[in-house]
């Protein structure tokens, strides 16, 4: 297994994991097979978009923030961020890529973000490649 740290900034963020996954990918000598990443916290997780236009990341937050605002009265968690929770969860805190010849199947505008709700704070990624040939 694999492991690094992201260290966010804001409390919302989401922070662009390619380069990492590109290094873990060949660092593990992973030529045909899976890259499983898993986000071990409660009030972050990890999801696939588009990296061309950040207006897709800011429309993506600014939609969240609807679904689940962070000072919503009717919240019972005594930690107060509950909202972080809510967007974790509907963020999911893992995916599976699909690498071939040594590069995650991806499309022409996907990248992997790491999706932060209760920052800033320094966070785990962890990462397990799978060979399947």
């Amino acid at each position: 297994m694999y492991a690094f740290t992201v260290q966010t900034q804001r409390r919302t963020q989401f922070i662009n994991l390619d380069a990492e996954v590109r290094r873990i990918i060949q660092s593990a000598k992973l030529k045909d097979g899976l890259l499983q990443l898993h986000v071990p916290h409660t009030t972050a997780g990890i999801t696939i978009n588009e990296n061309a236009d950040p207006d897709v990341l800011q429309d993506l937050e600014f939609a969240l923030e609807q679904i689940a605002p962070w000072n919503a009265p009717q919240y019972r968690h005594g930690e107060g961020n509950s909202a972080a929770h809510l967007k974790a969860s509907m963020m999911g805190p893992g995916l599976t890529l699909i690498v071939r010849d040594g590069e995650p199947q991806l499309g022409t505008w996907q990248s992997v973000f790491f999706c932060e709700f209760d920052g800033p704070r320094r966070r785990n990624v962890w990462a397990l490649p799978v060979t399947t040939t």
